[in-house]
């Protein structure tokens, strides 16, 4: 009881300090948050004390310091110059001798009547003095019997504590751990159940990624499963990420297009876009866009595009995505599969048919492939152009089978089917009589092919040469004889990247639809025997430099510079050709015989090859030259005399 204190006044006391007990009881119970529920424990101290100013200081995590967490009175400035300046430590070291670093440690009050006679409190006191205060008292908060922190309450004038004002500072103070305990509790409550929901959402949002991941798996293998093709897989992907979605090969063409919602990604931006290299997803130049690359081994075989950017994607959808690619891949690698072997079976009917097969037994297995012989073709031949540059690859078997694939896919479509096949390095494509559409003329239809095969070659280009136009199935071996030899010759004589027909090689294309062979190796022969004879002794090369000399149009300068020779050399090859052959060369007839002879040579090399037979039953002379311009072959003598 407090000096002077009657027991009315006690009464009235304890009712006023349980009814600050209860202030804090119920604060807790409310509950507030630890920072108000600690200004209320400081407020209610000095309320029931009388005291001017109070705070709750709290340790830190690690016990290494006390901080005001909690003040009434105090000047805000003053608690920030104490925390951040004048550190109250737990350690050691002057700043750990103060009154409630002593508190914490002994668990018991520590008092100080006069700020200014205490050495202890020497590291605070002029910033205690500065705001009015001149004696302290600091009581340990005990939290399960451990100090938490000190409840501190400040005088602005000189008061010794008495023993009954520190032991209701001491039950306020036990009150006041209870109710900071209690805080605690609820607090890591609060957080647990925090930690708890959003656990329990993070498990909701995995068990739906999880369905989400289930539902793209089962599409998209039900797709591959059934083999529903490439236009099966854009549609199960456009429904599982709600955007248009359009698979386009290497050179943008459009392989499959599925809608959203009535929207369709148009496919002329992404022709431009296409020839890009493999890479992962990524967004278009435009942003709008993205693509995904469909590889087969190291080919890039096609492009999955969608709307929007790649930010648009979580790591489902991306998922989805790589997924829809290995499934296009697997479908087109079927599709290929399927391809190559009709085109095998085809290779076969064309052989047969090539050999002379003409018979109903080789229209019937046509007929089953899905090709009727028995309607009017025109032959059409297809070369890659390789002399060099990017066009070499397009050369190769691998080249020629893409280029079949590009041929395949330019003559689908309605009406009767073209029969697309492969000879060697030559892509056959025999173009039935009655197509509709804007390719019905074979004409047409090669051209669209080798803009086709330019397309998807990155700017390596090919040769396309129409022949004639077959009624019966004995006509197809000599029309394609000629359609080959005439591309073979176009290609030789530098006709590249164009389109043909055999008429527009002029006398060349007459020579070529000579069914006997034998008439043209005899008439070169007899006229450049002697010639040959007299290179097979002497190595002067009068056959090329006479080549040569024809293609320069009779200039010897020219024929110099192309052989590299001196014009001289020229002269005297000239002179001694003269000798041999017994006419001159200003001789307009003598000009025009040497040309038929050496076009008779290219003729017969570009349309029979090495295996025809020579009159003698060997191989045509000459066929090995004609692969060579006269100066390619006469280069290498230029140094040589005569």
């Amino acid at each position: 009881m407090l000096p002077g204190m009657t027991t009315e006044t006690r009464h009235d006391e304890v009712r006023r300090w349980l009814a600050g007990v209860g202030t804090i009881a119920a604060a807790v119970n409310a509950p507030v948050e630890l920072p108000a529920l600690l200004d209320l424990i400081a407020a209610t101290a000095c309320e029931l004390t009388g005291y001017e100013a109070g705070g709750v200081l709290l340790a830190d995590d690690g016990e290494h310091a006390l901080y005001i967490s909690g003040a009434h009175g105090l000047s805000a400035e003053y608690v920030a110059r104490v925390n951040a300046e004048h550190t109250i430590k737990l350690g050691s070291g002057p700043l750990s001798a103060g009154p409630s670093s002593r508190a914490f440690r002994t668990a018991e009050p520590v008092a100080i009547s006069d700020l200014s006679e205490d050495p202890s409190f020497a590291p605070w006191v002029a910033a205690a003095l500065e705001y009015g205060y001149r004696a302290i008292v600091a009581v340990p908060l005990l939290v399960g019997g451990r100090p938490a922190g000190t409840l501190n309450c400040y005088r602005t004038g000189v008061h010794p504590f008495g023993t009954d004002e520190i032991d209701l500072l001491k039950t306020l103070a036990n009150q006041a751990g209870i109710a900071l305990e209690t805080a605690r509790l609820r607090d890591h409550e609060r957080r647990t159940i925090d930690d708890l929901e959003l656990l329990n959402r993070s498990l909701t949002a995995q068990h739906g990624l999880l369905e989400q991941a289930e539902q793209i798996h089962h599409e998209l293998t039900a797709v591959a499963l059934r083999a529903g093709g490439v236009q099966a897989v854009a549609d199960a992907l456009a429904r599982l990420l709600a955007r248009p979605v359009l698979v386009a090969d290497p050179a943008g063409q459009p392989l499959a297009n599925a809608q959203h919602r009535g929207v369709l990604l148009d496919p002329a931006p992404i022709a431009v876009a296409a020839g890009d290299a493999a890479a992962t997803l990524l967004d278009s130049p435009t942003g709008d866009l993205m693509t995904a690359p469909v590889v087969l081994g190291d080919e890039l075989v096609a492009r999955l595009w969608l709307s929007g950017p790649v930010a648009d994607l979580g790591p489902l959808d991306r998922r989805a995505v790589e997924h829809a690619a290995v499934v296009c891949a697997l479908e087109l690698l079927r599709k290929r599969t399927a391809l190559e072997v009709e085109w095998r079976l085809r290779g076969d009917v064309l052989s047969d048919l090539l050999a002379g097969g003409a018979s109903a037994a080789l229209a019937a297995r046509a007929e089953s492939l899905g090709h009727d012989l028995t309607r009017p073709h025109s032959v059409v031949v297809v070369k890659a152009d390789r002399p060099d540059g990017p066009m070499h690859r397009m050369g190769g078997p691998g080249g020629v089978r893409r280029l079949l694939g590009v041929a395949q896919v330019t003559a689908d479509g309605p009406g009767p089917r073209p029969l697309v096949t492969s000879w060697g390095d030559h892509v056959v494509v025999l173009w039935p009589e009655g197509r509709p559409g804007p390719r019905a003329d074979p004409v047409d239809a090669a051209e669209a092919i080798r803009q086709a095969a330019q397309r998807a070659f990155g700017g390596a280009t090919a040769s396309a040469v129409v022949g004639r136009r077959c009624t019966a199935l004995s006509d197809y071996a000599s029309a394609f004889r000629i359609a080959r030899g005439a591309l073979e010759l176009a290609q030789l004589r530098g006709g590249l990247d164009r389109t043909f027909t055999v008429p527009d090689l002029g006398v060349y294309g007459l020579l070529l639809q000579l069914e006997d062979p034998h008439e043209l190796v005899r008439f070169a022969d007899g006229v450049l025997a002697p010639l040959r004879r007299h290179d097979d002794h002497r190595d002067m090369a009068l056959v090329a430099t006479l080549r040569t000399y024809l293609e320069q149009g009779t200039s010897t300068s020219r024929t110099a510079a192309a052989l590299y020779l001196h014009p001289n050399t020229v002269g005297l090859r000239l002179r001694r050709i003269e000798e041999l052959i017994g006419v001159r060369l200003s001789d307009p007839e003598a000009l025009l015989q040497f040309t038929a002879a050496f076009m008779a040579e290219d003729v017969t090399g570009s349309a029979w090859g090495s295996s025809a037979p020579a009159p003698d039953g060997g191989p045509l002379p000459g066929t090995a030259r004609a692969s060579t311009s006269g100066a390619d072959r006469a280069r290498g003598r230029r140094g040589r005399k005569t």
